[in-house]
């Protein structure tokens, strides 16, 4: 193992570090609180039922579908800025997000009926329904965008313009739901974790577990691929092909994370960017980095939006944009 490998492991063994300290933090902190030494006695098997029910019914599931969700964003921001050679982009702001959030919602709408009790079933189908939409927006997005081959500047302009029309979709199936469900599906949409339960958990795990490696196989087309597509064909890459697969892995990793979280901005833009100041360009170490660093800014955004104004809640999605959104305004000034 060389240095740079050696210091990229280190530095990812630290934002795990990082990641068992929050969560530890986040298990003791709520309406209910419970003690460090309570928590522990709790996994051990020794703690009270109310403990138990707590931690293991309730917060536990909720803070595993964060890792999982802000690694699954992480990732399929990382592979959008790479397939697009455009550092802003990001499922959310190219509409990826918001084409999975409508058929999740026409899905309950005319399937459920509620935006509440979804069953098994439903919970395992959901992730299903947000990729056909998350597939729908990209195959949109990129057939509008191009014109002798894609520019970034068109591709983020379609990817708004594709954003806004899925959110004008999104506000009239929200009229005609009842006022408890538009409410719902309006803070939901926003970015909340909703899925409290282990069927979400597991419902994910598939997903997540699947598309990461694959990623991960694909590094060092990403990385070709970040030269420009005549070096890349040079090279020897199809490009369209590896494209058109990566972006498919993609958009799979953004939906799954959609049908579980709502509408997350921002966190696909800023996991890659923080990561690859951390540990450099090389999608071999990016793509890992960028899923323990999404996984990280989930989890703390979800611990102060559950305990900063509690016992209300900030949904998690307000949490990440108050601080994504100056980072994207940063990147666009020095874009310009």
């Amino acid at each position: 193992m060389n240095n740079l490998n050696r210091k990229a492991l280190m530095k990812m063994v630290i934002i795990f570090s990082l990641i068992v300290v929050t969560f530890f933090i986040s298990l003791n902190l709520g309406v209910i609180r419970i003690a460090p030494l309570d928590v522990i006695r709790t996994f051990m098997g020794v703690g009270t039922d109310r403990d138990h029910l707590v931690l293991f019914e309730f917060r536990l599931p909720r803070m595993v579908i964060a890792l999982l969700i802000g690694a699954g964003l992480g990732v399929s921001g990382a592979i959008l800025q790479a397939v697009s050679q455009n550092g802003l982009a990001d499922p959310g702001i190219l509409g990826i997000n918001a084409g999975a959030g409508l058929t999740v919602v026409i899905f309950i709408f005319l399937f459920q009926g509620s935006m509440t009790g979804l069953g098994t079933l439903s919970v395992f189908t959901l992730p299903l329904f947000a990729l056909i939409g998350a597939c729908l927006a990209a195959f949109l997005i990129y057939l509008l965008a191009w014109k002798s081959g894609v520019t970034p500047v068109r591709l983020i302009l379609v990817g708004i313009g594709v954003n806004a029309a899925f959110g004008a979709a999104l506000i009239i199936f929200q009229l005609k739901m009842n006022p408890r469900d538009f409410m719902q599906a309006t803070i939901w949409l926003s970015g909340s974790i909703w899925g409290t339960n282990w069927k979400f958990v597991f419902a994910m795990l598939p997903w997540i577990f699947v598309f990461l490696p694959l990623t991960l196989y694909k590094a060092r087309f990403l990385n070709v691929m970040n030269l420009g597509d005549q070096l890349a064909t040079g090279l020897g890459v199809r490009v369209e092909k590896e494209r058109r697969v990566l972006l498919f892995y993609a958009v799979a990793l953004a939906g799954s994370c959609v049908a579980a979280g709502g509408g997350i901005a921002f966190l696909g833009l800023v996991a890659p960017h923080l990561a690859r100041r951390i540990v450099g360009p090389r999608h071999e170490v990016l793509i890992p980095a960028t899923a323990l660093v999404g996984a990280f800014l989930l989890l703390l955004a979800d611990t102060i939006g559950r305990n900063l104004l509690a016992p209300s809640e900030i949904p998690v999605g307000i949490v990440v944009s108050a601080l994504g959104a100056p980072y994207f305004i940063y990147l666009l000034i020095k874009a310009n």
